[in-house]
């Protein structure tokens, strides 16, 4: 494989975690709106899934209601995804240079599980949503894994040392 199509390998899978990140992050402002949308389409009847999505939109519209600051939480966690998506752009110009990037990501996709483990019985988070909550951790991993594979063989295919 040529250097320049190893390259366009990295760039398309970081363009695939970045707009994940972005869309992680766009999609935490708008929560009750859009577990509005899912208690619509999902809410009816009696399935724990439907139970779940009614309770945390409840809990969203009160909290909204009563304590509305309480959502500016949220808003600094989509904050944080847009700043952390900002970051993988320079494994897109420079990716052995930053490499490093790729890690700290794989790192933090790791650290998914625990807190999901860890914090989600704490704060009453059905089991199976908690599922949800660590593929996120994985499925986060594995184009970084593939970038960073990519950026080890682009680094011995130009010479280019770190």
């Amino acid at each position: 494989m040529t250097s320049e199509r190893r390259l366009q390998r990295i760039r398309f899978w970081l363009a695939v975690f970045i707009v994940g990140l972005v869309l992680s992050g766009v999609t935490a402002f708008p929560l009750t709106w859009e577990l509005g949308l899912l208690v619509r389409w999902f809410g009816s009847g009696d399935s724990a899934l439907a139970q779940w999505l009614r309770t945390v939109h409840t809990g969203l519209v009160e909290t909204d209601k009563h304590y509305p600051f309480l959502a500016y939480g949220t808003d600094w966690l989509a904050f944080a995804h847009l700043v952390i998506a900002v970051a993988f752009i320079g494994p897109w110009r420079d990716p052995v240079r930053n490499i490093w990037v790729i890690e700290f990501g794989l790192i933090a996709c790791a650290m998914v599980l625990p807190l999901a483990l860890i914090a989600g019985p704490l704060r009453g988070i059905p089991f199976g949503w908690r599922l949800i909550d660590c593929s996120f951790g994985v499925f986060g991993a594995i184009p970084l894994w593939l970038i960073r594979r990519e950026i080890q063989q682009f680094e011995q295919e130009s010479h280019i040392p770190t």
